[in-house]
């Protein structure tokens, strides 16, 4: 019987322990990240998981446009940044995310942007782990 990784190279493991859910705190084993954790709208310090997916989703988006950019022959502006929003919501099943991610990109034709962000969307790992598992907003702005 084969599995998912029988083909896959794994480039990088990122390995981090959580203590305390969403008032405590996670640590890397590498000790490069260390974060106190608070729970959305509390007064305490620290910052919570929806803020830590939205940083890491856009830097890895911005990181698919870079190589769609490659890819189609053009520059990827150095000013190129994406907003990212991801909402904790509750509904009638309980709780679930949603997210919108703004994407800037100064000085690129609009017909190449769009380009840039389909391509982007269709690669990054962040993007094809919540394709089809909750709702995602592409805007250029």
């Amino acid at each position: 019987m084969s599995t998912i990784t029988d083909h896959v190279q794994v480039l990088y493991t990122a390995n981090t322990r959580t203590t305390g859910g969403r008032d405590g705190r996670g640590q890397s084993d590498d000790q490069r990240l260390d974060v106190q954790l608070g729970s959305p709208g509390s007064s305490r310090p620290g910052t919570n998981p929806e803020q830590l997916f939205a940083v890491g989703w856009s830097a890895c988006f911005i990181g698919a446009m870079g190589l769609a950019a490659h890819a189609i022959g053009v520059r990827l502006p150095a000013e190129a940044a994406v907003d990212a929003s991801v909402d904790l919501n509750k509904g009638a099943d309980g709780y679930f995310l949603s997210a919108k991610l703004r994407v800037s990109l100064p000085g690129l034709p609009r017909d190449t942007a769009y380009e840039l962000i389909k391509r982007a969307h269709d690669t990054c790992p962040y993007s094809k782990m919540t394709r089809g598992n909750i709702n995602v907003g592409l805007e250029l702005v």
